[in-house]
């Protein structure tokens, strides 16, 4: 059965598209066909071939599966604010249900892992009504989580789990990426962390000064997942 996990982050610039591609390079190491989604991104770049976001981009590169941008990416908004504060800007209206179906149909894909990108942190709005926690809901998708480690960062972590499991997903796993090269007892935070956590560790990165999804690969353990190719 082919594995698929949504990358929820702790809080924006969490390391949440750094991880994703270090765990799909890993993948890709063990010969797995993968695919990675970012079904909504802020922060894009108009090109000739219509806006791009560098997140989607880097997913789209490190997958071993080849999907055009807009299966990558199909909602995509230029400025860099909060996907619903964008939509409504321009006069759209973000759902769940429509990101998902996009998720559906590039899933249809004959992969053995399938890695969905989030947004932000896991309460981030898509509307007034309901949040991208939403999508991984619907899609029935476990999570992995990704731990800025900075300070404040236990604070947030246990809340983003307590929040998971609120809302009846699993927590798979979690990796611990180190963003703030200055962190005060970075070992402690992370025992502390580790203690707390039901959910395995599956990784830490460190600080990177030029870090590559390659690289971060070197850091992560998917035996955890029980990944196999199909």
């Amino acid at each position: 059965m082919k594995k698929r996990f949504f990358i929820a982050g702790t809080d924006t610039d969490a390391g949440k598209t750094l991880v994703t591609t270090g765990l799909l390079a890993a993948a890709n190491r063990q010969g797995l066909r993968t695919i990675g989604l970012k079904p909504v991104a802020a922060g894009c770049e108009q090109t000739p071939e219509g806006l791009r976001n560098s997140d989607a981009l880097q997913l789209q590169q490190a997958a071993s599966i080849t999907l055009s941008y807009e299966q990558v990416n199909p909602v995509a908004f230029e400025p860099p604010i909060a996907p619903h504060i964008a939509a409504e800007q321009e006069g759209r209206t973000l759902s769940a249900d429509r990101l998902a179906a996009y998720c559906r149909g590039a899933m249809m894909q004959p992969a053995d892992l399938v890695l969905v990108e989030g947004a932000g942190g896991w309460r981030v709005p898509l509307s007034m009504r309901e949040s991208l926690a939403r999508l991984p809901q619907l899609l029935e998708l476990d999570v992995i989580l990704v731990v800025g480690m900075k300070l404040g960062c236990i604070n947030h972590a246990i809340l983003t789990a307590e929040a998971i499991a609120r809302d009846g997903l699993h927590l798979a796993g979690w990796v611990a990426n180190h963003i703030d090269p200055d962190m005060s007892c970075p070992d402690e935070n992370l025992a502390t962390l580790e203690r707390l956590f039901r959910a395995p560790l599956l990784g830490r990165i460190p600080w990177l000064d030029n870090p590559t999804p390659e690289v971060v690969a070197d850091h992560v353990d998917l035996s955890p997942l029980q990944l196999s190719k199909k």
